[in-house]
């Protein structure tokens, strides 16, 4: 007698997905497929080099996937968790016994801000970075750029850009708030030698075709204006009738299972265990997806599944192709008063990025093999959470 095939669906093959679906293979008795709405894999960490020529930020899905994994090309437009079937934009359904949620992240743009929709230009998706790109080879060199928020991703955009020679400008409330101090005068020292104006502690009143009105009343002229601040995420899981947070990202316990069905579990950005999501970043994504397939393993195995452990050891931020920044960070994602600055900063991020990729692709050579640092217990944590839970 033959044992019956369980059918595992991961939708989405970012960073958590791909991880997911490569550390599912482990059984053979397990039928993986993975759902995403493009033919190959986006680096998003690498977004901004391709808005500026310097990298094209996808790799083939062929030197990432295991042999195990089957690929459909295709999105999916809503979750029967009744039926346990997923409905895809091409009007095809997938029957799964388990569901990893690992959907990703978008940039967004605010509605509250006049002009801002109209005007900016997102970062975070592969459509996106590819219209900017085509935007910006429109306009001269010398005409000025404005990028709308001071974390990571416009840190490293407005470097990019001023080190390709365009006049940039960085407006912010605050420039790399989640860096320790000597991290932030790092990351200000290198974008001030690349002569990016930095303006903080003024918000963004009104985005119009030429300049940036801030609420004080200044006004940044702008050719080009980016918007890096904020993320958002798709809506699937809300119109599928799961439980999400305030986002939308899917709320689960810690075992990162949904609140409403035991068969759907989460990953990556769209996962938000116990209504306290870890930070955005492939850094995060990828344990996560690791963490999603051992739960969905145990529960086939007749186990009771691990609860989430994870630490966070660092933030890499390239400032420019030749100089970078590095912050040392607690387990529990604090920063350290530590950052390794310029080439050696460059070099440790140039490496961080390719092994995200070295991980994947040994996660499919050998599953079960990927190794993350554990964190501190979470308990204190969701003890002192407020309900954050909405349907």
């Amino acid at each position: 007698m033959t044992a019956r095939t369980t059918r595992v669906v991961v939708l989405g093959g970012g960073y958590a997905g791909v991880m997911a679906a490569n550390r599912l293979t482990q059984r053979d008795d397990v039928d993986v497929t993975m759902v995403n709405p493009r033919a190959a894999f986006v680096e998003r960490i690498r977004l901004h080099q391709l808005v500026a020529g310097t990298d094209d930020a996808v790799e083939n899905y062929s030197t990432l996937l295991g042999d195990g994994v089957r690929l459909v090309v295709d999105e999916a437009a809503r979750i029967n968790v009744g039926a346990r079937q997923v409905q895809l934009a091409s009007g095809d359904t997938l029957s799964y016994d388990y569901l990893i949620y690992a959907i990703g992240s978008t940039g967004t743009v605010p509605a509250r801000v006049p002009g801002a929709a109209e005007f900016a230009y997102p970062i975070s998706e592969l459509e996106q970075a590819q219209r900017l790109s085509q935007r910006l080879a429109d306009i001269p060199a010398s005409a000025p750029v404005v990028i709308v928020g001071g974390g990571l991703t416009g840190i490293e955009t407005a470097s990019e850009f001023a080190e390709a020679g365009r006049p940039v400008t960085l407006v912010t409330d605050v420039l790399g708030p989640s860096l320790g101090k000597t991290g932030r005068r790092s990351v200000a020292k290198r974008l001030a030698k690349l002569r990016v104006s930095v303006v903080e502690g003024s918000a963004v009143a009104q985005v119009t075709a030429d300049r940036v009105v801030l609420s004080d009343g200044r006004e940044v002229p702008s050719a080009v204006t980016v918007w890096t601040a904020g993320f958002g995420v798709p809506g699937l899981a809300s119109a599928s009738g799961l439980t999400t947070d305030a986002l939308g990202r899917l709320v689960t316990d810690e075992t990162l299972t949904s609140l409403d069905d035991e068969h759907v579990i989460a990953a990556g950005d769209a996962a938000s265990p116990s209504g306290l999501p870890l930070r955005m970043s492939c850094q995060a994504a990828l344990p996560l997806g690791a963490q999603a397939a051992n739960t969905v393993l145990a529960r086939i195995g007749g186990a009771d599944p691990a609860r989430l452990n994870q630490g966070m050891a660092l933030q890499c931020i390239s400032v420019g192709r030749h100089a970078g920044t590095i912050q040392l960070n607690h387990s529990d994602d604090t920063p350290r008063g530590i950052h390794i600055g310029g080439r050696t900063g460059a070099y440790v991020k140039e490496q961080v990025c390719r092994f995200t990729l070295k991980w994947m692709r040994a996660e499919a050579e050998k599953p079960g093999s990927y190794w993350w640092p554990k964190g501190p217990d979470r308990l204190p944590q969701l003890a002192a959470a407020p309900e954050v839970a909405t349907r």
